[in-house]
């Protein structure tokens, strides 16, 4: 196992069944049932439960590992916001996504004012993640935390150039629905936390890339999460 990789100590199964499905689970609209499913059929006993276990404790850390892998890739944040129901409680989800589709950073949150809007930006700037441009739609709330909390960043404010983090809503709109919705905004936190760090990684923008360019492209980002998770050595390329 690479040094930083979660630690597996107490775990009977393999790291290689435990990234498994994990991997399944958040890159795929399955439940835990379905992926219990799916490794009985690869001749591997495991409970829905112990997935979701797997799920809950490891899922966050493989995503943090592919966020530190790719640190820095994107310095062009485009920034919307969407309202999710919530044990039939409409909340809002900020999400920052960058220009080659991964999400920095997501929260779940009640209101879509200018605190919400400075909230949502203080966890980048905290942990020294600022972008080079900022990308919203026109509401205040987005100038007030601009100029507050990231006043050195450029910031474009247009109705539909934020095009890029409003599509990005599209897979976890399919998510909620397999999932039946939410039922707590601490739930929903987390899962998309983790989610966004995932999915992405494995969703190359593909109508810009060839089958010859895919195929390779995939392979190197498998081989990554090999190394995020510490089912194998580093790769070489990137």
């Amino acid at each position: 196992m690479e040094s930083g990789s979660p630690s597996y100590t107490g775990h009977r199964y393999r790291v290689e069944i435990i990234s498994h499905c994990v991997w399944l689970y958040f890159r795929f609209p399955l439940s835990f049932r379905e992926v219990e499913e799916l490794m009985l059929q690869r001749g591997v006993v495991v409970s829905h439960e112990t997935v979701r276990r797997w799920c809950l404790k490891f899922g966050q850390a493989y995503a943090d590992g592919l966020r530190r892998r790719r640190a820095g890739a994107g310095d062009k944040w485009p920034v919307d916001e969407v309202f999710v129901k919530i044990n039939g409680v409409r909340r809002y989800l900020w999400r920052a996504a960058d220009q080659h589709g991964n999400a920095p950073d997501i929260l779940v949150q009640s209101r879509r004012d200018a605190k919400a809007a400075k909230r949502f930006m203080a966890k980048p700037k905290k942990q020294q993640r600022v972008p080079r441009v900022l990308v919203t739609d026109k509401p205040k709330s987005y100038g007030v935390a601009h100029r507050e909390l990231t006043s050195s960043v450029e910031h474009r404010a247009h109705k539909g150039l934020n095009n890029r983090a409003e599509n990005s809503h599209q897979p976890t709109r399919q998510r909620e629905r397999a999932k039946k919705y939410f039922r707590s905004p601490g739930a929903a936190q987390r899962f998309l936390s983790a989610f966004s760090g995932i999915s992405p990684h494995f969703r190359p923008r593909r109508h810009l890339m060839t089958a010859a360019e895919h195929r390779p492209e995939m392979t190197v980002r498998f081989t990554i999460w090999d190394h995020i998770t510490g089912t194998n050595s580093p790769p070489t390329t990137a």
